[in-house]
């Protein structure tokens, strides 16, 4: 079963970046562009095969894919990148973060028809025998903020209340949160709600959740709302954890790269008690990847969408292009950054898989 998971976590990985490239590609075929290659991987080739235009190529190495237009060239041809028109442009480098998200979205959908159930944020029961919550919350709050966070579904719930666990004192018994819920048709505050902490490893404590939330059956209006609510609850967590990353919350040593993203898929599909369970698990874990993709893609760091993007709306203020050559460079400077980086983390994940940390 371990081995099949890692190789359905592989191809699910792969998928992701396919379903990105896809989207640039056929935004570009329906513009009207040159493609001269779509790629997966990266690396030395190790399948081609041409087509009646494109180039289409398997690289040796799954972390990557590209479609090849020509971004930073010169051109005559008037179905180059560089001489279409702007607003295409844009719609093409968009194409591939949006293909993600609509996957993820999608991907929601799937999870919640095959559980059957949609999960809210109403306090359904407490559980264990001496639940710490329950001094404070009553069944039936629905739970609106923790600590200012707004709550849209479940997993918004779980990383409010671990986020702050973790920067707890590892030696801390409680900790205390913030709620605002809703309670016979009003809003009440609560201050000071207290959660039994877990002592967890390497110094960083977890949280005990001691009350369940309330489940509903699918219909045709929850499952398009709730798939957009975790959809969302994901993207957001993204940006989150973004700047928690900047912040300092996080160190560089707890950033994953292509290794540690299949391992986490393969050990998050096994997590289960059923194979049901491994399979919506698996799913899961995937919607929060391509989602994580989708944005990611879309920041302003020089070689991502994202600031091509940029670089096309200064175009269309300026109304002049930027040379090739010093957008070529600004993006290869980026890409170079990206590499090291990928490295480092790559190099991080090998050693949490022999260590076990």
């Amino acid at each position: 079963m371990g081995f099949v998971m890692i190789l359905l976590a592989i191809l699910a990985f792969c998928a992701i970046i396919i379903i990105h490239e896809m989207g640039h590609f056929f935004a570009a075929k329906a513009c009207g562009m040159k493609v001269s290659e779509f790629s997966l991987g990266m690396g030395p080739r190790i399948f081609k095969k041409q087509g009646k235009e494109t180039l289409y190529t398997v690289k040796l190495l799954p972390i990557g894919g590209s479609v090849q237009l020509g971004e930073d060239e010169e051109s005559d041809d008037p179905r180059s990148f560089r001489n279409r028109p702007v607003w295409q442009r844009i719609v093409v480098l968009a194409a591939g973060p949006v293909m993600n998200l609509i996957l993820g979205i999608i991907v929601c959908a799937i999870v919640i028809l095959v559980s059957g159930k949609v999960v809210s944020s109403r306090i359904d029961s407490f559980r264990g025998e001496t639940p710490v919550s329950n001094q404070y919350l009553q069944v039936g709050d629905e739970i609106l903020e923790i600590n200012g966070h707004t709550i849209w579904s479940y997993m918004d719930i779980s990383y409010a209340l671990q986020n702050s666990a973790m920067k707890a004192d590892p030696h801390q018994e409680y900790m205390t949160y913030d709620f605002k819920v809703k309670r016979g048709g009003e809003t009440v505050t609560l201050n000071n709600v207290q959660f039994a902490l877990n002592p967890g490893e390497y110094g960083k404590s977890s949280v005990i959740f001691d009350f369940y939330v309330s489940a509903y059956h699918v219909d045709f209006k929850n499952i398009f709302v709730y798939s957009f609510k975790e959809a969302a609850t994901y993207g957001r967590l993204v940006w989150v954890s973004l700047i928690d990353l900047l912040k300092g919350t996080y160190g560089l040593n707890e950033l994953s790269g292509p290794v540690g993203t299949v391992s986490v898929i393969s050990q998050t599909a096994t997590a289960g008690a059923n194979f049901k369970e491994n399979v919506m698990n698996l799913m899961s874990m995937i919607a929060l990847i391509t989602i994580n993709l989708g944005i990611f893609n879309l920041l302003p760091v020089p070689a991502l969408d994202g600031s091509r993007i940029i670089f096309l709306i200064i175009e269309l203020i300026r109304r002049k292009p930027m040379k090739p050559e010093h957008e070529g460079m600004v993006h290869f400077i980026g890409f170079a950054a990206l590499m090291v980086l990928m490295l480092v983390v790559t190099f991080n994940d090998i050693v949490r898989l022999i260590t076990g940390g």
